[in-house]
């Protein structure tokens, strides 16, 4: 009982997991390209390298895996509970690593945000 309840969490966890690289690597690829263009033909170009970087490609790729993880993980919990977890384990993780990958800034209020986020969490999980 115990193993299979930890692979039902594995769908979501995979899920927040594929969901977070995707967003990371879409954020590295976009800083790398430099600023967006101003005129319509050079944004399309802009877009254009941009989706057939296989980087890009790569967090696509996981962008549809996780989907099916997601899948995988509403055949076992309700929408209710799932949905909720895996946003805010998302987006708790995407800030975390947004500040040690990119430096981004991380404030007080993010910081509280965050804490309310794992708060919620926490009680969320207790059903």
């Amino acid at each position: 009982m115990m193993v299979n309840q930890l692979t039902n969490y594995f769908y979501i966890f995979l899920a927040v997991v594929l969901t977070v690289y995707g967003q990371l690597i879409v954020k590295w690829r976009v800083d790398s390209a430099g600023a967006f263009p101003p005129d319509l033909i050079d944004k399309f170009w802009f877009l254009w390298r941009l989706i057939i970087n296989p980087w890009v490609i790569s967090s696509f790729t996981c962008s549809f895996l996780a989907l099916l993880a997601w899948m995988a993980a509403l055949t076992k919990f309700p929408l209710n509970y799932a949905y909720p977890l895996f946003i805010s384990l998302t987006f708790t993780i995407v800030i975390l690593f947004s500040t040690l990958v990119f430096r981004e800034p991380i404030t007080f209020s993010k910081t509280i945000g965050i804490a309310f986020i794992v708060g919620g969490i926490i009680i969320l999980s207790q059903n």
